[in-house]
């Protein structure tokens, strides 16, 4: 069995945690996952809002008696509504991404909530440390969805020296037992799996969006802030979405000025590609790991699997 200090900070027995996908990592991913042994964590930014959240979050509680936790898209104006509802149900740990945690250490240090930050540079891992987080997450800019431009395996042991002794988990580009390895080796004490948990039968997005990331090969992925141009999302600009290539992708590339002008018919083009699932249009996140995975699986079997490996 592989155990590391996070292991015991959180009460688990491997060191694997799910990402916190927003809206699509429900409480039976989160449950799954930490009845396996892991860290199950549930998306919590999502278009229903609180009562989304509470149900999701009782629904975990009623599949397992192990720990697990939320995460927030923290740069979004909803989060302020949300982290207090994660702190009422009792979760584990809340994640913030995206913006400066420090206004939600000391309301959750003080429910007896565990702080975990997700950084994309060495700078942000500093702040986050400074800040009071107990857990810092480096994602590198493999990951799927948003993410910076440092590799995983780069800026991964700059934080771990930087950040020391807090505990740090890696994420991006990891999605079997050798990216866990690797991680290991390089001073991580855990690692954090989005491409891989989307690929799980417990996952709460679309099958054809699965299908579509079971498909993939690593070379099939490319950062884009197109369609959080089109949908104004308010991720930082240095955040670009990693999704599956495609030719509405290709079509706006280099002509993201022109947006603002055409973004109704956009937005209208784009809701109807994901009505009819279609893949030249639709914005897939997934990671450059989507050509490790060959199969969907229940949740609990990835997490053995890995620590088998």
């Amino acid at each position: 069995m592989i155990t590391t200090p996070l292991c015991t900070l959180l009460g688990i027995e491997h060191p694997i945690l799910n990402a916190s996908m927003a809206g699509t990592a429900t409480g039976e991913l989160a449950a799954a996952v930490s009845a396996a042994g892991g860290f199950g964590m549930i998306g919590g930014t999502n278009p229903d809002g609180a009562p989304w959240l509470r149900e999701q979050i009782r629904i975990a509680r009623s599949l397992t008696a192990r720990p697990f936790g939320v995460g927030f898209i923290s740069s979004f104006p909803d989060t302020e509504e949300l982290a207090p509802v994660a702190l009422e149900e009792g979760v584990a740990a809340i994640n913030h991404s995206f913006a400066d945690p420090t206004p939600f250490v000391a309301p959750a240090h003080a429910a007896g909530v565990k702080i975990f930050v997700q950084v994309q540079t060495l700078a942000q891992a500093i702040r986050a440390a400074r800040a009071g987080a107990d857990v810092i997450i480096a994602q590198g800019g493999e990951a799927g969805g948003h993410a910076g431009a440092l590799g995983t395996f780069a800026l991964l042991p700059a934080v771990v020296d930087a950040v020391a002794p807090i505990p740090v988990v890696a994420a991006g580009g990891i999605a079997d037992g050798r990216g866990l390895a690797a991680a290991l080796l390089l001073g991580a004490q855990g690692a954090w799996m989005g491409t891989r948990f989307v690929t799980s039968h417990e996952w709460g997005g679309p099958s054809w969006e699965q299908e579509a990331v079971l498909a993939a090969t690593s070379d099939d992925t490319v950062q884009t802030r197109l369609y959080d141009l089109i949908a104004e999302r308010p991720f930082p600009p240095e955040n670009p979405d990693r999704v599956l290539r495609n030719a509405f992708i290709a079509r706006w590339h280099g002509r993201e000025s022109e947006i603002p002008a055409h973004r109704e018919a956009l937005q209208a083009e784009v809701a109807a590609g994901n009505e009819r699932a279609d893949l030249s249009v639709a914005g897939i996140s997934a990671g450059v790991s989507a050509g490790l995975i060959a199969s969907a699986r229940p949740a609990g079997e990835i997490v053995r699997a890995i620590v088998q490996e």
